[in-house]
């Protein structure tokens, strides 16, 4: 196999490593800084191996001050620097938050363009190893919901490498999320759908464009991040029992691909968002009512339906946590209460 087509399985966490490490050394502009990044190769291994290839003067172990080495991160972009600044767990933006959706989100705007920002900002997303109301949330909408971020979260390692090219580029800051569930990890559980075939030359997923995981005819599966592989799982499960599932996998929520939402619950006339987020104020709402503003009662055979975590914290217990964040028995549950529904 040429080099030009050649792919291997790799995890999700080897595939944004490896995406990063080859815009390193196209541009010498592109740098990583962040807590554990450097000898540790990151806390979710998001960065293994760098390091060794470009040394500490361009992947830069920070102390842990949140607000310090992001606020770095945007003067070094204003400067013409590109620069990759992670932050272990979304759960800790609060504390420099004030440098993300004030300044890194608005200066673009506030300069009349004069000034670019291009900062990609990578952190850990999600629950499911009990490690309870800390360092298991999502978060994405609190970011999406800022005008000025994009906003990406992958599902899989070929859609991570080519994401994670993309926002090294794009002009504009990006919050790059990746689900620790689905990384890939040897000391973390995790779902193999994540782990696929992935070209060994760079490449690029263009943002704003969500994939059809799984063709289907019955309703509409709207979902992202590594609540794909659980919905494909219950795809599985319900193709047995004759309801045949239309799975779409967002990948970016800024740009968010409404069209391609519209267009599969126009063909099935249901729709189900399942999400790891709140269901409150979130994503999940806001995909409820771009199909309820768009399409009219006659495209629609049942009531929208939403599955995501109560509005609680993420419990530390098991049950609990198994509980509150959706799995495959529940998004096959909510599936068959869905195709019990008609609108009169």
């Amino acid at each position: 196999m040429s080099t030009a087509t050649q792919a291997r399985k790799l995890t999700m966490a080897e595939a944004v490593s490896e995406g990063i490490g080859q815009e390193m050394a196209r541009d010498e502009r592109v740098f990583v800084m962040g807590e554990d990044v450097g000898k540790y190769g990151g806390i979710f291994s998001a960065t293994t191996g760098l390091l060794d290839k470009f040394g500490p003067e361009r992947i830069m172990d920070t102390p842990i001050s949140e607000t310090g080495f992001m606020g770095t991160a945007i003067g070094a972009a204003a400067e013409g620097l590109r620069p990759i600044s992670e932050l272990m767990f979304v759960d800790f933006f609060g504390v420099c938050f004030d440098q993300i959706y004030n300044h890194l989100a608005k200066n673009t705007y506030m300069s009349g363009g004069a000034c670019k920002f291009p900062v990609v900002i990578t952190t850990g997303i999600g629950g499911g190893y009990n490690d309870a109301a800390q360092h298991s949330q999502c978060l994405y909408a609190m970011f999406a919901h800022v005008p000025g971020l994009k906003v990406v979260v992958p599902s899989n390692a070929y859609d991570a490498k080519g994401l994670m090219i993309q926002a090294i580029r794009d002009d504009n800051p990006v919050v790059f999320m990746y689900h620790k569930g689905i990384m890939g990890l040897s000391w973390m559980s995790y779902f193999e759908g994540s782990t696929n075939e992935v070209p060994a030359e760079p490449y690029t997923i263009p943002f704003g464009q969500a994939k059809v995981v799984r063709e289907g005819k019955d309703l509409t599966i709207v979902t992202l991040s590594q609540m794909v592989q659980k919905s494909v799982l219950a795809a599985d499960k319900l193709a047995a029992e004759g309801i045949d599932a239309e799975i779409i996998d967002l990948r970016t929520l800024v740009p968010l691909d409404k069209e391609a939402v519209l267009r599969s619950v126009a063909k099935t006339g249901r729709l189900l968002v399942a999400d790891e987020d709140y269901l409150s104020f979130g994503l999940s709402g806001e995909i409820a009512a771009i199909v309820a503003e768009q399409l009219n009662h006659l495209q629609l055979k049942a009531p929208v339906r939403r599955l995501a975590v109560p509005d609680v914290p993420i419990p530390f217990s098991r049950p609990l946590e198994q509980f509150a964040i959706p799995q495959v028995d529940g998004i096959a549950a909510a599936v068959r209460d869905l195709m019990k529904l008609t609108i009169d």
